[in-house]
């Protein structure tokens, strides 16, 4: 493994510069604001799902559906917008999303129906796999080796500080100072569109330009035989697997948390301030995990992440005290790297040459957001069926451990590929 890791890194320098240009700081800013407002977006309505629901007569269940909704295109655009963004750039893409995201946020301010609601949530999958492939594909150009998962791990702390952001503001201040859910969204929706200009000066740069344009022509990337060939990978079967374990149980939380809190006993303002616990612990982890995750570090890295995000799904059944938030606290833990380091065992598997960074991305979240759609879903249908949380809490205990049993199963494989 470690002979295709130094040929995958090889290949990125003849991609990029030899030499680290200092301007891929202000483009990893540039990331990390665009993954802020993703961040924005993703949690945006969870803190106000009691008054949502309330004004447009929402159930649990078609709260969860509405909660889903944008991962159902999110499945549909990936695949393609990865390719496109291998031949094309992804400076582009990156404004576009910005413009989708907000004109998202800004018509679920608009709904008068569930179903419309529905509709807006669903315009926010054109615009997301635009920021979650194209983030990966830009730090591919711009960072090489250890250097990689540094600046991954510094823009993954982009949409948790969007979550918390809105944890933090929306019941505290915001909505008090608006008077109305709408208007909350409509004020995030202008906040997305000014980062999305700020992106866009960024990008204009002769240096960003230059290097944005040195993957066109890559039409190969983009082809059928280029995605079978992906597919045939075992080591990206497994991983794909994984993706969609962790992202039911990232979006699921991420939706629900301030609700499973409120149904505590927790007012709306300390169910904000408790469920932005995993954030900010997160925003902490993906800073430190993931730059330790090298190649040989990584499978025990993720056995960690999973064990503690099976502890806290078993600890979130607790009443506030310290046993909440212990299990709160390894959500965050768990939340903020899991799919960081899953990443990067897909972006540097045997196999994955540097050239297909977006179709790989764009694999990898297209899988990944089916349980991006079960997540939520599946904890309002069985919070609404049961009455309460414990059960969906347990069926995410489930998902953990299916995760473990994966992440046994890739350790097997890679034992297998090492030669003897």
């Amino acid at each position: 493994m470690s002979a295709t890791i130094t040929d995958s890194q090889a290949d990125d320098t003849a991609n990029a510069e030899s030499a680290p240009h200092p301007y891929r700081w202000v483009v990893l800013f540039g990331v990390w604001l665009m993954y802020f407002s993703f961040g924005l977006c993703i949690a945006s309505m969870a803190p106000m799902v009691t008054e949502i629901a309330a004004d447009l007569q929402a159930d649990p269940g078609g709260m969860g559906a509405v909660l889903g909704a944008w991962q159902l295109i999110y499945i549909a655009a990936a695949l393609p917008l990865g390719a496109l963004m291998d031949r094309t750039g992804v400076a582009l893409g990156l404004m576009l999303s910005a413009v989708v995201m907000a004109g998202s946020l800004a018509l679920r301010g608009a709904a008068g129906s569930e179903a419309f609601l529905f509709f807006a949530v669903a315009v926010f999958g054109l615009g997301g796999p635009m920021v979650s492939i194209g983030a990966p594909k830009l730090i591919a150009l711009w960072f090489q080796g250890a250097s990689r998962g540094m600046a991954m791990g510094i823009y993954m702390t982009g949409p948790a500080l969007g979550g918390i952001a809105v944890l933090w503001l929306v019941q505290r201040s915001l909505l008090p100072a608006v008077g109305s859910w709408r208007e909350v969204l409509w004020v995030m929706a202008g906040f997305v569109l000014v980062s999305g200009l700020v992106w866009l000066a960024i990008s204009r740069h002769p240096e960003a330009r230059a290097r944005d344009g040195s993957v066109e022509g890559l039409s190969k990337a983009g082809s059928l035989k280029a995605l079978a060939e992906l597919s045939r990978l075992r080591t990206v079967q497994i991983v794909l697997l994984m993706s969609i374990g962790i992202f039911m149980l990232n979006h699921g939380l991420t939706n629900w948390l301030p609700e499973i809190l409120r149904d505590k006993g927790m007012d709306p303002v300390a169910a904000s301030d408790w469920a932005s616990i995993p954030t900010i612990v997160g925003v902490f982890g993906a800073l430190l995990i993931p730059r330790f995750a090298t190649p040989r570090r990584r499978v025990p890295i993720m056995l960690g992440l999973f064990v503690a995000v099976l502890v806290a799904t078993l600890l979130l059944h607790l009443m506030p005290g310290i046993g909440l938030a212990t299990g709160l606290i390894l959500q965050g833990i768990a939340r903020s790297s899991m799919m960081t380091v899953a990443i990067l065992l897909l972006m540097e598997a045997p196999g994955v040459p540097s050239e297909r960074a977006g179709m790989a991305a764009g694999m990898f979240f297209t899988v990944a957001e089916v349980g991006g759609v079960l997540g939520p879903l599946s904890i309002g249908l069985v919070a609404g069926a049961t009455g309460g949380f414990a059960m969906p809490l347990w069926m995410l205990s489930l998902v953990a451990l299916l995760l473990l049993g994966l992440l046994g199963w890739l350790r097997v494989m890679e034992r297998r590929a090492q030669p003897v």
